[in-house]
């Protein structure tokens, strides 16, 4: 890893954070980009007392122009990234009805549109080279609808869509698309997006523990770094999409019934 670059969106805090934290780890140069430059460069700080190599570019994901002077910026600075880790994301989960339009548009902005100007900004690079990983994370609500979350589940099964159409776009010419898919994850976002908790399904910790920003990490290194096609952790949430693809009428009722007891 010592020779690579890898970039992380939403780097400042969770998943992003750790995930970053575990390449520098493993020694390559890491880029974190995200809209806090104060949480940014302590981030930083922290790599580089570690004797890691990090630089920081401070960048509103949602805004496209800014993506695309950002890259330019990573790209004069830097090079082009070895892998891209599309982490940035945000959303309540709430109801239809609860749900503004500016709301749902700006779910759709960060993760979906954030993660296709970001690649679509460097993978000409990555297809000169011949050489790339890029990683999505996503959550369950690309493959199963959770009840109350109809714009947070639309904005996820978009990231879903966009990396498995990329993957066939890029097969064969040494780029690698890995989706990374996460189960509830202890980390900032939950505060960031109030009564998104109160609209998760009751579950059993002992079947669907929570996870670490630290193991969600770990999931998203090892996953993009094998350029595995598909990562899912807790590995049981794999039998509940098997399910659903099954029988998605007998899941929805379980997931209406495990809402209530919310």
């Amino acid at each position: 890893m010592a020779s690579k670059l890898a970039l992380v969106t939403g780097a400042s805090s969770g998943i992003g954070e750790a995930t970053v934290k575990r390449y520098a780890k493993s020694g390559a140069k890491v880029a974190l980009l995200a809209r806090n430059a104060e949480r940014l460069d302590a981030v930083a700080a922290a790599i580089r007392r570690e004797g890691g190599k990090a630089a920081t570019f401070v960048v509103d994901l949602a805004d496209a122009a800014a993506i695309a002077q950002t890259s330019a910026r990573v790209t004069g600075d830097l090079g082009t990234p070895d892998i891209i880790v599309n982490n940035a994301g945000a959303g309540r989960w709430l109801p239809l009805v609860e749900t503004t339009a500016e709301a749902a548009e700006a779910m759709m902005a960060v993760p979906y549109f954030a993660a296709f100007n970001l690649t679509r900004a460097f993978l000409p690079g990555m297809l000169r080279r011949g050489s790339g990983a890029i990683g999505f994370i996503t959550s369950p609500g690309s493959f199963i609808a959770w009840p109350n979350a109809s714009a947070y589940i639309a904005a996820r099964r978009a990231v879903a869509g966009l990396a498995d159409a990329l993957r066939t776009e890029v097969k064969g010419k040494g780029v690698s698309v890995t989706m990374v898919v996460l189960g509830t994850v202890d980390s900032p976002y939950w505060q960031h997006n109030p009564g998104s908790r109160e609209h998760l399904p009751a579950s059993d910790p002992r079947l669907l523990p929570t996870l670490s920003t630290a193991e969600a990490a770990e999931a998203i290194f090892a996953g993009v770094e094998a350029g595995r096609r598909m990562v899912v952790k807790p590995g049981i949430l794999r039998a509940l999409f098997l399910l659903n693809a099954l029988a998605p009428g007998l899941v929805a009722r379980q997931l209406r019934r495990q809402q209530r007891k919310r």
